[in-house]
């Protein structure tokens, strides 16, 4: 259920500000939100996989917490990551 590396570089090369930027809170963003997704699809499979549920959970709220850092730093970037990502409606 992990990132492949073409996948990360991608992430990386779209949201960083350069090619070895993996830290930023963007590109933690994005990936995170990549995983998000491919554990949503697991979990409709598999229903009862509680502790898939649980590190699902524990990945929307880091995220959440990183978004709320990104909106207080940087609020013009906030918004061009959340269009860019299609989150929060």
């Amino acid at each position: 259920m992990s990132i492949n590396l073409k996948n990360k570089q991608e992430i990386i090369k779209k949201f960083g500000a350069s090619a070895k930027d993996s830290g930023s809170a963007e590109v933690q963003i994005a990936m995170l939100t990549q995983k998000i997704t491919e554990l949503t699809e697991h979990m409709k499979a598999n229903k009862k996989d509680f502790s898939t549920k649980r590190g699902l959970l524990m990945m929307v709220g880091k995220r959440k917490r990183l978004l709320s850092y990104l909106k207080e730093k940087n609020l013009e970037g906030y918004r061009k990551l959340i269009k860019s990502l299609n989150i929060r409606g």
